[in-house]
This record gives structure tokens, C-alpha cells and sequence, in this order.
């Protein structure tokens, strides 16, 4: 069937068969469908949305466009976790060595900046020499010899995931369930998971604001990759707010390191992290329950194993050797760095958690199309939590810029998106709910 007629078919809302995406996707990885074929069917799957079956067949049309890999090698469980993204969500930069460290092997394919939210592989990319891109051969190596590998998505596994990926970013289609779900697991799958965890955002700083919303996409998620063969479970956390002290790749990567040393830890980010980790441990049945599961995380955190793993991960991928005893030696820094403070004195209530991602944006260091190279160094640091005390003398966080005016620009930003109060707030809780099969 020609590729236009496909395009018509979900533009009138009939279900796709199995052979007309398998045609669909064969033709985006071969390069005969247009990017602009692509732009459309993706809009039209996110006006009508796809059946179940569609969303199965989707994930697996686009995990068989490329590799597949096999782990029958490995004696330990296959595992890893994925976010549907937020502002200053570096869980995944500690969640891998962690579980590495705890006796798992994690396989990470992830992807970069997407919307307003951060990427994994962008704050990876501010380690001078760190390959996100490598061949199967050195992936498989790292994986096999350090026990975790975090890399971006090779010409070879998911391919039609990375182009459609790309033109979501463009054309406004990133907040479709069925599309999140099948972009997810394809890549999960072509890595050859056995255990899966997802962490769903919920909240203003999320694709999904409403918990209606993350829920349902947290079941579709968990129902494909079931269904599949991959044992998935699904948490819905709370997005209302920046996730930990930092946003920006570079500072969101100091961060995470300073947290696998056990310095200026970030309660909530401590919180999410171990219990998502926890959730695989369990299910993986490296322990029998959370608690045991939770005991374990923390003892490879105190002890410096998880440190370890994640010094030998990134040298391994071609990071320098002494990266976690030197990180700021290596990190980039920005020319401008000052704090912001408020106008009035009370207590943080809210923030618009979206357009602080957004600011990022403005500061260059995300994306307003696929092709742009990101400054590494911008950002936010130190920022201020729902329910912080502010005084005349507490910024509301510190503004990492290139220049002044990028300077007062995003100081503006950061003043129009923080909601001050005379009354004391009660924050959301940092874990909503768990989804299982």
C-alpha cells in the first residue's frame, strides 16, 4: 500500500493492520518515506490514537528495524528503567551504577532533550571523550565487563525510533501515549530486557500533568511490554517541582556525582531514585522484598561501590579515568554565574516546573530542533524547593548564563514562574502511586 494511503487510513480513524506499520516503519528505516510522511502519521496517530494491537504491533515494527540484542551470555538479570521525562531528572546517571552494584546487569539505551525536559545522553555528552554513540561491540563489552552501560540509540538498534523520535520533537506530536509507548519499548526491548521499570511523571513539569493521564500511560506502557515478555511495573512520581538541587547537563551531572559520594543530597531525588531501584531488585528477585532492597542500595552507596561502577562505566565509554575525583576540572562552567532572589519574603507554594525547562532552552542548553548543538554549561543550580523558607538573603536559585543578557533573561523567568506565599505549603509526595500488571 502506498505510503499516503496508510496515512489516510489512521487520518480516518481505521486500524491500521499489521502489515500496513510494518510497511510504514520498513519505509521510514530504508529512507522511501518522506520525513514529512512521518510528520503526518505521527500527528495522525496523536489526534485519533491507536488499539492496543496497534501500539503492540508499532513497538515491535520498530524494535525489529534494526538489532536485537541477545544477553544469553550474562548469568544475572537483564534490567533498566526509563523516565517519561522532567526538569531535572538525573535519576538514571545514579540508578544505573547503583544497580550495577547491587549484582544487575543494565543494558540503558537513552535518548536526549525531548520538549521541555532534559535528555540523559545530553548531560553524558558534557564528559569530554564519553561515547553515547558506540558501536554494539564496546556496548556489549561495558555492559558485560562493568556491569551498566548508558549510550544513545546506534544506527543499528531501534533506527526508526531515532528518526521518528526526532520529528516528534518538531512537530508537536511528543505528549501521544501510543507513540511514548512504542518509542519507549522498542528501544527497551532491541536492548533485551527481562525487567523494566518505568518512572512516570505526573505534574506541570511533566508531558503528562494530569494523574489521569500518567496513568493511563503508565498502563499502556506496562501492558505492551508485558505482553512482550519483558516483566514491567510502573511508578507515577511527582513533577510539580525541579527534581533535585540542579538543571543543565553539566550541572545536573555534578550533581549526580556528588550524590554517589554522598554529598548535598537531594531528599526527593534520594527518595525516587531508591525506589525505583528498589522495584527492580524485587522483581528481579536479587532481593525479596523492598525493604532488604533498600538496605542493599544504600549500603553501595555508602560503601563507594556504586561510585565505582559508575567511574568504571564512564571510563570504559572513553571518559577520562579520573573524572569522579576531578569533575569540575572537566565539566564546563558558564561565564555568568549569579543568584536570583525574590521580591518578597514567605515560602516557595509552586512553580510553573515547565517553563523553568523552559528557560534552559533559552539559555542553549536544549534544543529548539534536532540538528542544534547544545551549550553544556547553562542553567540552574542550587534551586529552591516547595515549601523553602525565603529570605531576603536565600536566592531562589542561581542562573548559570554565557552573558548578561542571557543573565536577565533567565532571571526573569525564573521570577514570572515561582509562586511565593505567606502560608507554609504542604509539597506532594515524591512517590504518587505503583501500577503492576
Amino acid at each position: 500500500m502506498l505510503p499516503q494511503e496508510i496515512i489516510r487510513k489512521k487520518r480516518n480513524k481505521e486500524k491500521l493492520s499489521n502489515q500496513d506499520i510494518s510497511e510504514f516503519i520498513k519505509g521510514i528505516t530504508d529512507g522511501t518515506i518522506m520525513d514529512s510522511q512521518t510528520a503526518a502519521m505521527t500527528m495522525a496517530i496523536f489526534l485519533n490514537g491507536m488499539t492496543p494491537e496497534e501500539t503492540t504491533a508499532l513497538t515491535l515494527a520498530m524494535r525489529d528495524s534494526g538489532d536485537v540484542l541477545s544477553w544469553k551470555e550474562l548469568d544475572k538479570p537483564i534490567v533498566d528503567k526509563h523516565s517519561s521525562g522532567g526538569v531535572g531528572d538525573k535519576v538514571s546517571l545514579m540508578l544505573a551504577p547503583m544497580l550495577a552494584a547491587c549484582g544487575v546487569y543494565v543494558p540503558m539505551i537513552s535518548g536526549r532533550g525531548l520538549g521541555h525536559t532534559g535528555g540523559t545522553l545530553d548531560k553524558f555528552d558534557s564528559i569530554p571523550g564519553y561515547k553515547t554513540m558506540p558501536d554494539n561491540n564496546l556496548f556489549r563489552k561495558t555492559v558485560k565487563e562493568v556491569g551498566c552501560a548508558i549510550i544513545g540509540q546506534t544506527g543499528n538498534l531501534a533506527p526508526a525510533d531515532k528518526k521518528i523520535y526526532a520529528i516528534r520533537d518538531i512537530c508537536a506530536t511528543v505528549e501521544s501515549i501510543d507513540l511514548i509507548t512504542a518509542s519507549i519499548l522498542s528501544k527497551k526491548l532491541a536492548a533485551g530486557l527481562q525487567y523494566l521499570v518505568m518512572d512516570l511523571k505526573c505534574g506541570n513539569g511533566a508531558f503528562m500533568a494530569s494523574i489521569d493521564d500518567a496513568r493511563n500511560l503508565a498502563k499502556s506502557i506496562v501492558r505492551v511490554a508485558n505482553l512482550a515478555g519483558t516483566k514491567t511495573t510502573a511508578l507515577l512520581t511527582d513533577m510539580n517541582q525541579v527534581l533535585g538541587h540542579n538543571v543543565g547537563n553539566a550541572l545536573e551531572m555534578k550533581e549526580a556525582v556528588e550524590f554517589l559520594k554522598g554529598e548535598n543530597i537531594d531528599p526527593r531525588l534520594h527518595k525516587i531514585t531508591m525506589e525505583l531501584c528498589a522495584e527492580l531488585l524485587v522483581n528481579s528477585k536479587i532481593t525479596e522484598n523492598t525493604s532488604q532492597a533498600l538496605q542493599k542500595l544504600q549500603q553501595c552507596l555508602d560503601s563507594g561501590k556504586a561510585l565505582e561502577y559508575f567511574a568504571r562505566m564512564v571510563t570504559a565509554l572513553g571518559g577520562p579515568k579520573d573524572f569522579c575525583d576531578n569533575y569540575e576540572k572537566y565539566l564546563a562552567k558558564a561565564s555568568v554565574i549569579r543568584p536570583v532572589y525574590a521580591k518578597q519574603k514567605g515560602y516557595i507554594a509552586a512553580m510553573q516546573t515547565r517553563n523553568i525547562g523552559l528557560a534552559l532552552i533559552e539559555l542553549k542548553g536544549g534544543r529548539t530542533r534536532s540538528d542544534q548543538k547544545l551549550d553544556y554549561a547553562t542553567g540552574f543550580s542550587d534551586f529552591c524547593h516547595i515549601g523553602d523558607k525565603i529570605e531576603k538573603d536565600k536566592p531562589l536559585c542561581f542562573v548559570h548564563a554565557q552573558n548578561e543578557d542571557d543573565y536577565q533573561q533567565a532571571a526573569q523567568n525564573i521570577l514570572k514562574n515561582i509562586t511565593i506565599s505567606e502560608n507554609i505549603p504542604y509539597p506532594a509526595s515524591e512517590i504518587i502511586e505503583k501500577i503492576g500488571e
